[in-house]
Formats: C-alpha cells, sequence, structure tokens
C-alpha cells in the first residue's frame, strides 16, 4: 500500500481515550482504568510502529489495543489507516465503518473509509464520506480539496462513460510518420528491428535519465502489443534438463532495481530465460523506463522473456498509483491508450514444466476452477468487479488457516493451505509462485512449501526496507532464491506522477 512516512500525527493523542466522545456501541461493558491505561500504551506503541513504516507490527498492536478498549473510535480509525497503507483496502473500509459507529461526528473515520473506498474505484461512496466529513468541518480545507478531487474524477469518469470512451479503439499512432531529430542522442532501430545492442544501449540512455525517441517507444509497444495478442492466456513454458528460467515479482517502476537484477543473474537472452510477474509499473516514478526495458526484451526475444499480468496493469490503478500521469508527462496521452491495450492483452498466467503454476495473486473462490478455465479467459478487458477468476488471480493472497475468507483488499479472495493443497493436487501441479505483496525477505514459502510469494522492488516505494528477491528454476523445478538490497536511484519521489493524468492517491494519504 501507500508507504509514505507518517505524515501524520496518528490520532489525537491529546484525548483521553477511556471515553474519547465514544457512544455506547453495542452496550460493550466499559474497560477498567487498568484497562484504558494498558490499552493506551499499545497505542502509543502501535503509533510508533506506523510512524516507522512497520504497518503490519502496528495492526497487531492496535489490535491488542482494541481487545482492551473496543468503544474507542480513534484505534479502529488507526488500524484503518495502517490498512491502508498495506493497501487492505477490504479491512480498512471495516475498521473506519466501526470507527464511524462508535463515533459519527469523528472526521477522520469519514476520511479513512472514503480513502478506501476511492482505492477500491468506488467513487460515489467516497464522494459520500468526504461530503460527510465537510458537513462536520465546513472550515477544514483538506476535507474540501479531497471532496473537490473525488467530485472531478467521478465528473471524468461519467464523461468517460457517456462518451464511451473505454469500448473505442486505441489512437492509432502510425511511427513511420514520426520524424527522429538529429538532435536526439539515444539508441535507433535498425529496420524497426530490436537488437541485444540495442537494449544495452537503452538502458545506459535511460540511465543517463534520457528518452527513448517517441517513434521509437510507438515501434516496441505496436510490436510487443501484437506478440502479446498472439499468446494465450494461460502460457505453457519448458524447462529442459540443462537449462533454466529466472521468475522476478513485482518491480513497481523501481528501473536502477530491476537493472541489478540483470546485473546479478544476466541480461535476458534466449540462455537466460525470464518470467516477471506482473506489476511491472505504479508507485515507482521511472515505469517508462521500466516497462520499455521489459518490453524491448519482450520484442527481441518472444519466447525466451515472459509477462504475467498485475493487477497493476489496469487503467484505475494506472489512475491513482502514477503511471498514467507518467506517461502523460514523458510522452502524450495517446501513449497511454495504446499501453491500456497492450496491458489488455498480457496473459495471465504461465505454467513451467507442467508443474509450476505462476500467477501475479492467487487461487479462487470456487475449488472447480482448473487451468482448463485459466486458458478459456477472454482476457482483452480490465478485470470485471465480481468475483471470477480473472479477477481472483490478479488480486488473491494466501493465508495459514485453512479454508477461504474474505479478503483484506476488498477484491479476490484469502486462501488457505488446504484451498492450495487442492487446486494443485487437481491440477497435476506441484508449486503455485506468485507476487502482489512485499516481503521483508523478497520472498516467503507458505502452506508447506506449496504456495511462494516472490517480490523483486527492495526498499518499495524508497520506504519499506525490504529485500528483493528473484527465483530459478532448472528443469527439476526445485526453487533457488536469490535476494538483492535497494541499490540509489536519481531523485524521483515515489508515485511522483500521481494526479497529473488520473487523481492524486497521495493527497489522501497523507493529512488526514
Amino acid at each position: 500500500g501507500e508507504r509514505r512516512a507518517g505524515s501524520e500525527k496518528m490520532s489525537d493523542s491529546g484525548e483521553s481515550d477511556a471515553a474519547s466522545g465514544a457512544s455506547t456501541h453495542d452496550e460493550k461493558p466499559a474497560p477498567t482504568p487498568e484497562q484504558v491505561a494498558e490499552s493506551d500504551s499499545y497505542k502509543a506503541q502501535a503509533n510508533k510502529k506506523f510512524q516507522e513504516n512497520h504497518h503490519n507490527e502496528a495492526i497487531e498492536l492496535y489490535t491488542k489495543a482494541i481487545e482492551l478498549n473496543p468503544g474507542n473510535h480513534i484505534l479502529f480509525a488507526n488500524r484503518s489507516f495502517a490498512h491502508i497503507k498495506l493497501e487492505n483496502y477490504g479491512s480498512a473500509l471495516i475498521d473506519a465503518t466501526e470507527s464511524i459507529e462508535l463515533a459519527p461526528s469523528y472526521i477522520k473515520g469519514y476520511f479513512r473509509r472514503g480513502t478506501a473506498y476511492l482505492a477500491l474505484g468506488k467513487l460515489k461512496q467516497a464522494k459520500q464520506d468526504f461530503t460527510k466529513a465537510v458537513k462536520i468541518e465546513p472550515k477544514n480545507t483538506d476535507a474540501r480539496k479531497k471532496l473537490d478531487e473525488v467530485t472531478k474524477a467521478l465528473r471524468q469518469e461519467r464523461f468517460s462513460e457517456a462518451i464511451g470512451v473505454d469500448s473505442a479503439p486505441p489512437v492509432v499512432v502510425d511511427p513511420a510518420n514520426i520524424e527522429v531529430e538529429a538532435s536526439y542522442d539515444g539508441p535507433h532501430l535498425e529496420e524497426g528491428r530490436v537488437t541485444a545492442k540495442f537494449m544495452e544501449d537503452l538502458m545506459e540512455h535511460f540511465k543517463s535519465e534520457k528518452k527513448l525517441h517517441k517513434k521509437y517507444a510507438y515501434m516496441i509497444l505496436t510490436q510487443v502489443r501484437d506478440i502479446l495478442k498472439a499468446e494465450a492466456s494461460l502460457v505453457e513454458v519448458d524447462v529442459p534438463k540443462g537449462e533454466h528460467i529466472t521468475v522476478c515479482g513485482d518491480v513497481h517502476g523501481q528501473f536502477y532495481d530491476l537493472c541489478n537484477i540483470f546485473q546479478i543473474n544476466g541480461v535476458p537472452s534466449v540462455q537466460n530465460p525470464y518470467l516477471f510477474n506482473g506489476d511491472f509499473v505504479d508507485r515507482g516514478s521511472f515505469g517508462i523506463e521500466t516497462i520499455f526495458t521489459l518490453f524491448g526484451f519482450k520484442a527481441l526475444y518472444p519466447n525466451h522473456m515472459h509477462l504475467n499480468r498485475g493487477n497493476h496493469e489496469t487503467v484505475n490503478m494506472n489512475k491513482m498509483y502514477g503511471f498514467e500521469g507518467e506517461v502523460v508527462h514523458k510522452y502524450a496521452r495517446d501513449m497511454m491508450d495504446l499501453f491500456t491495450d497492450a496491458f489488455r492483452w498480457l496473459p495471465l498466467s504461465h505454467t513451467i514444466n507442467g508443474k509450476v503454476l505462476v500467477l501475479h495473486g492467487g487461487l479462487f473462490s470456487k475449488d472447480e476452477t482448473s487451468l482448463q478455465d485459466l486458458k478459456k479467459i477472454d482476457r482483452h478487458c480490465e478485470p470485471p468487479d465480481d468475483s471470477c477468476p480473472m479477477t481472483e488471480l490478479l488480486w488473491s493472497d494466501p493465508i495459514n488457516i485453512p479454508g477461504r475468507q474474505q479478503s483484506k483488499r476488498g477484491v479476490g479472495v484469502a486462501f488457505g493451505p488446504d484451498v492450495a493443497e487442492r487446486f494443485l493436487k487437481a491440477n497435476n501441479l506441484e508449486l503455485l509462485v506468485r507476487s502482489h505483496e512485499c516481503k521483508d525477505e523478497g520472498y516467503e514459502v507458505d502452506h508447506d512449501g506449496k504456495t511462494i510469494t516472490v517480490f523483486s522492488a527492495p526498499n518499495y516505494c524508497d520506504q519499506m526496507g525490504n529485500k528483493g528477491a528473484f527465483i530459478r528454476f532448472e528443469a527439476d523445478m526445485k526453487p533457488v532464491y536469490t535476494q538483492f538490497d535497494a541499490v540509489p536511484h536519481p531523485n524521483a519521489r515515489p508515485m511522483q506522477y500521481a494526479g497529473m493524468g488520473g487523481f492524486n492517491l497521495m493527497q489522501f494519504l497523507g493529512g488526514n
């Protein structure tokens, strides 16, 4: 989730939390003074963890505080904010609603819930909450600013729907008509083809903070879109004896860390194939450099550079988390239409040697969903809102208790070890590899070794302090992990371009 360092005083710590304006919600027995004191102590520890960006630990401490003093609305609002930081928008909604029910005039409850609704793309509900916040504190400029921002986004959405923007084919830009100025000092495509030399030069050009000429940018984008279009929704990859493949997780626009992966493990080639498991863009402010590096290698080695779609290769996410703004800033809006088209053609999953399934998020709400169903997904669209395999595989997460639960994200499902085991067995698979969650060590093994999370964006959002990792598989399909640390990058803060193309989610995550 948003990992901006503690930009907010976590709560009105000066208030006495014993009563703190809370209603007697569900007539819970009043806590004893000792319980209130112990709860306040947990809350202080949690606030400190929050400020240090240790949001999972903050949530555990807020939970302990809530158990001792369940009538304290501030605790629920604070825990909701920690959930927002981790992208647990479903849990954030529940906590914010509880805070509002306990104290209907506490403005931060509405801020939290409005932000969670916004992140889930539910603009109408977000507007209602920010409207309520303005009603409670008419002079609160932050509340008014947030309401204006959501109202504007809602107006844009209605306008787009009215003119059918979503269904319109992307603007066709013919790269042949674009001139390359003599002043351009970057790499050139010879006869329109990407070469290994071009890729080497391109990465160096990007490292010098220069842009690829738009003529070549459009050429690569169009070529890759056509390559992806010809691929299946579930791609089957073979790794013969003596060969290998490297699987990487989210890179999120962290171009310099992507270059470091290639430094450690070699650049992609026929002898050194890769599979990148979605979330190439957003958050990090070098999304253009990242995606053109990945797409360039895809154009060069279509059968040895494999790409899965992530939940961030979608219109809503690109609007909120910076990629659309970055494309508009560095190139032009019509290029974003072409990216959207290409992203919709990205495969949704890959199997390796028929034994390892690699997809971005996780498993499904129904046991019957099989590899055959994944092959049949008509993927060229935005993920539907309902619980269908396409949305679930992009958004779901593993949990370590049996069965399924509602997802803390508000989309997809949380699936336990038994669900994973049944799915693998039914589909004759040995292992599920997924990404989608930042892990301190860069990877995590769950479900008795059956489910692996790999995350390849170290020090995520310049704040989390996590390692990155990638996995190498040889023909025996035994995972071998490599961890790596973040490398320096030029001064561009995370989500620098958020709000230039869509609306500025950062504005909703700081302040209140």
